[in-house]
Formats: structure tokens, C-alpha cells, sequence
């Protein structure tokens, strides 16, 4: 029976909070490392593109609540989304014809673009201030919870109980679905065959009459989709702030280089990988300790790292790979 409590402790406390973390690492990397593989430089206004497409849908959805529609028991915030892409879209969209296009005209070195999305970061962190303000907003309504810990206890007889959030199965489900669709998009449509032959070889994919503004477009398009969706279900599943956007490009950023920057399945393993990492060093094992080893009181909370320096580990992974495996663990391209 102890062994059940420390089975369904870890589950409630590190394996479903970091299941759901990580889909939302994978989606955000997913769109870092589609723009390197294909217009081949690091974008830092990623971040900051989640913030601002996340801030849309919020008001949107305030909108939609303020006239009365709802969607159920699920978030609104999921009717919003489509509002919150379109506007993303167009934003960077604008953003790669009054900055990026300038340099990739002009076959400027990558180190030249990431220093202009540098700029394109801070300029989009305060679009998204002054749009929606910078204090903490929770858009989340709905059913809340799919388990929660009393019906688990009632269920199963065990003193420890489980909550399963509404918004962490919603994030993996869409995650899968959102992971599915890309995959096919790029396997089996002409436009993702095209972008794909653009990232393999620029000069044979010109050759063959592939438009490299088409192919642009689309993967500003599509990374502008990943990073409203991640940024979306981040709000739900956590809250909204712009600051925390931010603050998660270390993690996404470790997240396309540990699977490999450039490559999308690495990206995704890449995101849970630190997504497991941050949540076991930081989570305090104690009470696990206390049903696999009964009657043994160990001193402190058996925790490596407090949660505040969650973001160190995805610092020393992300060094940790670079200085071992700087091609990542699906041999994306070396950075």
C-alpha cells in the first residue's frame, strides 16, 4: 500500500506536472528550432512571440465571455486561439518584411539576425505590456478538474491522493494532435516537402523552382501557430505574465539544442527531457522517501535545488550539451 501512495505521490507531484510542461517546452522549441533549420538563425523573439499571441487570445476571450459564449466544461480560451494565431502571424509576418528580409537580402551572417531578434524581442515585450498590462491574469474557466484528490481517495481507499487538472490533459492531447499535424504538413503536402528541401539545400531547392518567399512565409506562419499554442496552454495550465515568456526561452532553447537545433523530433524529446529534469532536481522527495522506507526520517526535504533555480538546470544542460554534443541527441545542426 505505501508503495501505491509513493507510486501516486510521484504522479501527482513530478510525472504529470512535468508531462504537461514538457508538451508545452516541445511545442514552443518545436517552432525555435523550425525557424533555424529553415532560415537559419536563432530567434530570441520567440518568447516574447508566445507573450503577445498568448495576450490576444486572453482578450479575445474576455470578449467572447463578456457576450455570453462559453465552451463547456473545456477552457474558451480554445476559441480564442484561432484570433490569437491570426494576429501572430501578421505581426511577425510584418516583423521579417520591415527587419529580417533587409538582412537575408543582403545574406547578412546569422550572429547579424539574432542580434536583430534581440531587438525584435524587446519591442514585442512591450507591445504586449501595453497591450494587456503586466500584471498576473488567469483566463482559465471551465471544468477545472478531470480527478481531484478527494474522488481519488474515495475511489482507491489511499491516504495519498491525485489531482489531474482539466488544462494538463488538455495541453497533451493538443499537443499530440498539434505534433501530428505538423509531422504530416511537412512528410506529405507539396508546401512541406518544399520547406523541407529549402532547409536541406537552399541552392538545389532554387534550382528546382521552389519560391523562397513562399517558403518563408509559411515557417513564419506556422512558428507564429506553435508559439500561440504553447504560449496558450502555458497560461492555462500556470498563469499569464508577460515576464514569465521571457523567462521560458531558456528552457525552450535547451530544449531544440539538447534534441538537436534544427531538428523537429529532437526538439520535442529535447523538451521533455528538460522538462523531467527541472521538476525531479527541484521537487522535494521527502514524502516519497517516507512510503518506500517507512519509519526512516531523513533530515531536510531530500531536494537538490529550490524551485527558484529551476531555470539552472535548463542553464546546465544547455552547457552541458554544447560543450558534449553540440549537434544535440537527434544530430540537429551544430551550433
Amino acid at each position: 500500500m505505501d508503495i501505491l501512495n509513493a507510486l501516486v505521490a510521484f504522479l501527482n507531484f513530478v510525472f504529470i506536472p512535468a508531462a504537461a510542461y514538457g508538451a508545452q517546452l516541445a511545442l514552443g522549441a518545436l517552432g525555435v528550432t523550425l525557424v533555424y533549420g529553415i532560415l537559419r538563425f536563432s530567434n530570441f523573439a520567440h518568447g516574447d512571440t508566445m507573450a503577445f499571441g498568448t495576450a490576444v487570445t486572453i482578450l479575445v476571450t474576455w470578449g467572447l465571455q463578456a457576450i455570453g459564449i462559453s465552451f463547456g466544461p473545456l477552457p474558451t480560451a480554445l476559441l480564442a486561439l484561432p484570433f490569437g494565431i491570426a494576429a501572430t502571424a501578421a505581426l511577425v509576418l510584418l516583423t521579417d518584411r520591415a527587419v529580417y528580409r533587409f538582412y537575408r537580402v543582403k545574406k547578412a551572417a546569422p550572429i547579424i539576425l539574432v542580434m536583430a531578434s534581440v531587438g525584435v524581442m524587446f519591442l514585442m515585450n512591450g507591445i504586449t505590456r501595453l497591450l494587456i498590462g503586466v500584471d498576473e491574469q488567469r483566463f482559465s474557466d471551465g471544468t477545472r478538474f478531470v480527478m481531484d484528490v478527494r474522488t481519488f481517495k474515495a475511489m482507491t481507499g489511499l491516504k495519498e491522493g491525485l489531482a489531474l487538472k482539466t488544462t494538463q490533459v488538455l495541453t497533451v492531447v493538443v499537443a499530440m494532435i498539434v505534433v501530428w499535424a505538423l509531422f504530416r504538413f511537412l512528410n506529405r503536402t507539396k508546401s512541406g516537402k518544399a520547406m523541407r528541401a529549402y532547409s536541406d539545400n537552399e541552392d538545389l531547392a532554387l534550382l528546382s523552382g521552389i519560391d523562397p518567399e513562399k517558403v518563408v512565409r509559411m515557417t513564419w506562419i506556422i512558428a507564429a501557430s506553435l508559439a500561440t499554442i504553447a504560449g496558450v496552454l502555458y497560461g492555462l495550465d500556470k498563469a499569464f505574465k508577460p515576464f514569465n515568456y521571457f523567462q521560458i526561452l531558456l528552457p525552450i532553447f535547451a530544449a531544440a539544442i539538447v534534441g538537436g537545433l534544427g531538428n523537429p523530433l529532437g526538439a520535442i524529446a529535447g523538451g521533455f527531457v528538460v522538462a523531467f529534469s527541472e521538476v525531479a532536481v527541484t521537487y522535494p522527495w521527502l514524502k516519497v522517501a517516507r512510503y518506500l522506507f517507512p519509519g526512516w526520517e531523513p533530515e531536510g526535504l531530500l531536494q537538490l535545488l529550490g524551485t527558484e533555480y529551476k531555470f539552472a538546470v535548463s542553464f546546465v544542460i544547455l552547457i552541458a550539451v554544447l560543450l558534449f554534443k553540440p549537434t544535440g541527441l537527434f544530430r540537429g545542426k551544430s551550433v
